[in-house]
């Protein structure tokens, strides 16, 4: 169970969105008050600035039927499975923001666990790397939203057994001559959870054997004195 922010840059300019929460959740969707919105294991603090209102439901006056039969809907109304087989994502933040395919050249979006900053200079991240996947500009119809949702997807549902606790966040960038998608780790030295979670990410992805995909510490980034990065790990 975890919290992330969800971050929209362009240009040096930040957008931030605090609070989204994944958790299978057992309540039905509104069935909490205080300003949440619950959308069937996601739970995304409401912005009215930036997010649609919503219409409230409406009930018509009718004749209350017998107690017996309306404890018998009632329950039935609980248990009905549409309430937990929902996709986490379904009807939550990602489908109310952009996709990344139609982001002007230039903007990111970034998610990472709440109190984590999406840059190499935060105390998670200064010692930590990166997995990165590279697409041309001919992938950004193909793949790029379909990778994103499931880098996104990795990330909430802590699809990383024992190495979860090391993954940081994920980033996207959208740029002219090809985007990026990265999902950032918080130690680089740390063989065990950076090769895992770069097996378990590939697979995910569903890039072929011989698609090779390299981690690169940020510290090597940040000093780099090509256009390149060397790898530390490849799968």
């Amino acid at each position: 169970m975890s919290y992330f922010s969800f971050t929209y840059s362009l240009a040096g300019t930040t957008q931030k969105s605090e609070g989204l929460y994944v958790n299978q959740s057992t309540e039905p969707p509104g069935a909490r008050a205080g300003g949440n919105r619950v959308d069937r294991g996601a739970v995304v603090r409401s912005d009215r600035s930036k997010m649609a209102t919503v219409e409230p439901e409406t009930t018509p006056t009718t004749n209350p039927p017998p107690a017996e039969e309306e404890k018998t809907e009632s329950s039935q109304e609980v248990a009905n499975p549409e309430h937990y087989i929902k996709h986490p994502l379904q009807n939550s933040l990602y489908n109310h923001i952009q996709l990344s395919s139609n982001l002007m050249p230039g903007c990111d979006y970034s998610l990472f666990k709440d109190g984590i900053e999406p840059m190499w200079e935060d105390e998670k991240n200064k010692r930590g790397g990166r997995w990165l996947i590279t697409l041309n500009k001919q992938q950004r119809r193909s793949d790029l939203d379909r990778f994103w949702l499931e880098t996104l997807l990795c990330l909430i549902g802590e699809s990383f057994d024992d190495y979860s606790d090391d993954v940081c966040g994920a980033v996207v960038n959208v740029r002219a001559k090809g985007d990026k998608i990265a999902i950032w780790t918080t130690e680089c030295e740390n063989r065990d959870a950076v090769t895992h979670i770069g097996r378990v990410y590939k697979e995910r992805l569903g890039l072929p054997p011989k698609i090779v995909i390299g981690y690169q510490s940020h510290a090597d980034t940040a000093t780099k004195s090509g256009s390149t990065t060397k790898n530390r790990f490849v799968v």
